[in-house]
């Protein structure tokens, strides 16, 4: 029974985890990333999808994006959502690819770029801690039932904190990363 609590949360708290990581890498750093634009919803044929789905998209250099749709007719479209996205990058389209060049970024814009990832820090803590704090009342509600005894219940609550810790610790340590990924000049 407390295994079956704990190894549900751990598998969330790991699902926590991996979107914060798929968040993280569309965060510009001083580097061009495929990962910037790869989730860009682009509007095709009335349907929101994905730039990847539409394009392939290549780092010829540090400094440059280039993205190739696979059917040149959403070419405008591509183009149309990278200018309504919040990435501040003007699309260089030459009739068949787009290019897009990062400028370097200026202090003022990494600053806010690292309060933007504090904030997702923050908003993977408190999954985390939701988690925790909903397989604790699942702890808790077994041993109402006399599914568990006291004792078993205070071991899988520190089980819990334990597991807890490891991916508050795990948070951090991305965040850590990232921030000097976008500090690095």
């Amino acid at each position: 029974m407390i295994k079956d609590i704990l190894k549900d949360a751990e598998t969330r708290m790991k699902s926590a985890i991996q979107v914060l990581v798929e968040d993280l890498a569309g965060i510009r750093t001083g580097r061009a990333s495929p990962a910037l634009v790869e989730k860009l919803p682009v509007e095709y044929y009335g349907v929101p999808t994905p730039l990847m789905q539409l394009a392939t998209i290549s780092v010829p250099e540090p400094r440059t994006l280039l993205i190739k749709p696979f059917d040149p007719s959403t070419l405008k479209a591509i183009e149309k959502a990278i200018l309504s996205s919040n990435l501040g990058l003007p699309p260089n389209n030459d009739g068949k690819t787009i290019r897009l060049n990062l400028p370097p970024l200026t202090e003022e814009r990494r600053r806010e770029l690292v309060k933007l990832v504090h904030a997702r820090l923050e908003e993977a803590r408190v999954a985390v801690r939701n988690i925790r704090r909903e397989s604790h009342n699942d702890l808790r509600e077994a041993e109402k039932e006399k599914l568990i005894s006291e004792d078993e219940r205070k071991r899988g609550e520190e089980e819990l904190q334990k597991l807890t810790d490891r991916y508050i610790e795990e948070i951090n340590r991305l965040g850590e990363k990232k921030e000097s990924e976008i500090m690095e000049v």
